[in-house]
C-alpha cells in the first residue's frame, strides 16, 4: 500500500515537475489520436457507405429510339428468367422525363431545355451480385434493341477511390503526429530521469528493485496518453456535434449516418493505443538510453 501511493505521489509530482513539456506531449498525443479516431471513423463511415450503396446499385439497360414492341418485350423476358438477375423494372421515355425534373429541380433552365420524349426508356435491372455486371453486359450488348449498358457501380468505385484515398492521407498524417508524440515522451521522461537522477542511484544502493524505480516514469506517459486520448474524444464528440450534425449537415444528405457508438468505440481504441504506446515508449527509453 506504501509502496502504491509513493509511486502515485511520484507520478503527480513528476508530471507537475516537467509541466512545460507535460502539456506539450498532452497536446501532441491528443492530435495524433484525434487523427486515429477521425481516420478510423472514416474507415467505418467508407464500409457503411459501400454496404448501403452498393445494395441500391442498378445496371441501366437503355433502349434505342426505333426498339419494336417485340424487342422490348424478348429482352424483358430474357432479363427476368436470367439467374444473375434479381429485379427488373421498365422505365418508359414519360417516366424518365418525369424522374429527370425531379432530380434537377433547382435547375429550372435545364429541365426545360430537356422536352418529353427525348429521353430514352430504359430497363433498370438489381443484380443479385453487383461484381457481376461484366457478365451482364457480356450477355445483353448486343441485343436488338439495345443501345448501351451502364453500371453505376463504376461511377461508385470512383467516389469511394477518393474517399479511401482521404483516408489514407489521414491515417499517415495521424503516424506522423503518433512519432512526434512517441519522441516528446521520450525526450519528456529522459528529462524527468535526469533531474531525479540522485534519487535514482540511492535507490538503487538501498537494494530498490527496478520495476519499483521505473514505474513513476511509465504511469506518467501512460497519464498524459490517456489524458489525450480524453481530450482527443472530447474533439471527435465536438467536430460530430458541430460540423457533421450541425454547419455541414446539409453537406453530408450523402452520407450514410454517423452514429454515437461509432464515435464512443473509437474512445477505448485511442485510449489503449495512447495509453500502451506511451508506456513501451517510457519503459524503451528508460532501458535502453538512461539504463535505470
Amino acid at each position: 500500500m506504501q509502496r502504491a501511493k509513493y509511486v502515485l505521489s511520484e507520478v503527480m509530482v513528476g508530471l507537475w515537475r516537467n509541466v512545460t513539456m507535460t502539456i506539450a506531449m498532452i497536446i501532441t498525443m491528443a492530435v495524433s489520436l484525434f487523427m486515429l479516431g477521425a481516420s478510423g471513423l472514416l474507415y467505418l463511415q467508407v464500409n457503411s457507405m459501400k454496404d448501403f450503396y452498393y445494395d441500391q446499385i442498378e445496371v441501366a439497360i437503355f433502349l434505342n429510339n426505333d426498339v419494336t414492341d417485340q424487342q422490348r418485350s424478348d429482352l424483358d423476358s430474357a432479363l427476368k428468367s436470367d439467374p444473375l438477375v434479381a429485379e427488373v423494372i421498365y422505365e418508359s421515355k414519360e417516366q424518365a422525363h418525369e424522374k429527370f425534373k425531379t432530380m434537377y429541380a433547382d435547375a429550372p433552365d435545364l429541365v426545360n431545355a430537356v422536352k418529353p420524349g427525348q429521353l430514352p426508356e430504359s430497363f433498370r435491372v438489381r443484380l443479385k451480385n453487383p461484381e457481376q455486371f461484366q457478365q451482364i453486359n457480356d450477355r445483353y450488348k448486343n441485343t436488338e434493341g439495345v443501345e448501351t449498358i451502364v453500371d453505376q457501380q463504376r461511377l461508385l468505385d470512383k467516389i469511394f477511390n477518393i474517399l479511401g484515398a482521404v483516408q489514407s492521407g489521414a491515417l499517415g498524417a495521424a503516424t506522423i503526429m503518433a512519432i512526434a508524440a512517441l519522441l516528446l515522451v521520450g525526450n519528456t521522461i529522459q528529462v524527468a530521469a535526469y533531474s531525479k537522477r540522485r534519487e535514482v542511484a540511492v535507490m538503487k544502493l538501498v537494494g530498490a528493485s527496478n520495476w519499483f524505480i521505473q514505474a513513476p516514469f511509465v504511469l506518467e506517459a501512460v497519464a498524459a496518453g490517456l489524458i489525450g486520448s480524453i481530450l482527443a474524444i472530447g474533439l471527435l464528440v465536438f467536430g460530430k456535434v458541430f460540423f457533421l450534425d450541425g454547419s455541414l449537415r446539409d453537406l453530408t444528405e450523402l452520407l450514410t449516418p454517423l452514429g454515437w457508438s461509432d464515435v464512443l468505440l473509437m474512445f477505448p481504441v485511442m485510449a489503449g493505443v495512447g495509453g500502451l504506446v506511451s508506456a513501451v515508449t517510457a519503459w524503451v527509453t528508460l532501458r535502453f538510453y538512461l539504463r535505470v
